[in-house]
């Protein structure tokens, strides 16, 4: 089933929520809603599944208007972060307890269970409590009560955030193989980039109520299309300066600004992996360290009259021969993403 959000808008007292949004998401596809905290993920997640009411704006599934509908006839399955596991109730039945509310025959209710531990990876501990799982098996159960019901929606609130990260890594991979059994229609809501990544066919970026970019993964990281998102995704020196002669200034690093006239502020964004330093004594900057990241090695230097900058090379990479604090080294761009930005006046930094 598809869904089509337009112009949502949500406010709780002065707080703007949901600001003008509209999205869209296709049938079987996966997305992830991904922003920092507060930016309005949770509560464009929940006016879809009907928990909160918009101010103004409509949804659609399918086509159809939903915003009528009550949470209970809108075929959506939602999954919480923190399970919201019935205690008392056993895995079997917390599994089947949307059922037993449709009120199917209860022999329908067995089938449909024991189809889903199996699916989820649960055989033999149906008789178990909640209390008696692991985090990431109570997580399983959450799913598959969700899916019992067979919705045409699944939608997830930072589904594996209350897991440790070795669990988590799992469960990531798990709900993408899950999503490829099903097909069922989902949108899970996370701050974690890699998360998104890793899972979703197309991510969402939101901030501040407001959808800055919707695309593949791939294209949110290589082509970033608001400043905002530049900064947030990826590892990457955040710099404010200047144009000035067709050089955005950086202490001593000079940025090529083709086409961007003098005095227009501009934001900079440096991806790590856009970046290349090689030992030479008479190079714009210094190394402060250099910090060993499992197959990868991150450098921190200081540019001559300017800020840090940092990059990151495979362990093995030539270009670190000779590189330990202290040295001297050359700073080549490889390619650099300027947007105009409303407050520069000087340079400040931020590094992801």
């Amino acid at each position: 089933m598809s869904i089509r959000v337009e112009h949502l808008n949500k406010r709780f007292g002065d707080f703007v929520a949901v600001d003008d949004v509209s999205l869209e998401v296709e049938s079987g596809e996966l997305v992830a809603f991904l922003g920092p905290s507060g930016s309005g993920k949770s509560t464009i997640l929940r006016i879809i599944a009907g928990l909160e009411t918009a101010d103004s704006g409509n949804v659609y599934f399918a086509g159809q208007a939903a915003d009528h509908l009550h949470a209970r006839s809108r075929g959506v399955g939602f999954v919480f972060q923190h399970y919201a596991l019935f205690r008392h109730m056993t895995v079997a039945q917390n599994i089947a307890f949307g059922l037993s509310v449709q009120g199917k025959p209860k022999a329908e209710q067995s089938r449909r269970v024991h189809e889903l531990l199996d699916l989820m990876g649960l055989s033999g501990l149906g008789e178990r409590y909640p209390g008696q799982l692991s985090g990431g098996q109570r997580q399983r159960v959450a799913l598959a009560r969700a899916l019992a019901p067979e919705p045409q929606v699944l939608l997830l609130d930072e589904p594996f955030g209350a897991v440790d990260a070795r669990v988590r890594e799992e469960l990531r991979h798990w709900l993408r193989r899950l999503h490829d059994e099903v097909h069922v229609t989902s949108i899970f809501v996370t701050h974690d980039q890699e998360e998104a990544f890793s899972v979703a066919d197309k991510v969402i970026v939101i901030n501040r109520g407001r959808v800055e970019q919707a695309a593949s993964p791939a294209d949110i990281l290589d082509h970033p299309a608001t400043e905002f998102v530049a900064r947030f995704i990826g590892d990457a020196n955040v710099y404010e300066s200047v144009a000035q002669g067709g050089v955005v200034p950086v202490g001593k690093l000079r940025i090529p600004a083709d086409g961007i006239g003098d005095g227009t502020p501009v934001a900079a964004v440096l991806r790590f992996y856009d970046l290349k330093f090689w030992k030479e004594d008479q190079g714009l900057a210094r190394v402060v360290r250099t910090m060993t990241l499992g197959d990868r090695v991150k450098v921190e230097a200081v540019i001559d009259d300017g800020p840090v900058i940092y990059s990151q090379f495979p362990r093995r990479s030539s270009l670190l021969a000779g590189i330990e604090p202290g040295c001297r080294i050359h700073i080549e761009v490889t390619l650099a993403r300027l947007y105009p930005h409303n407050s520069a006046a000087g340079i400040t930094v931020a590094t992801a």
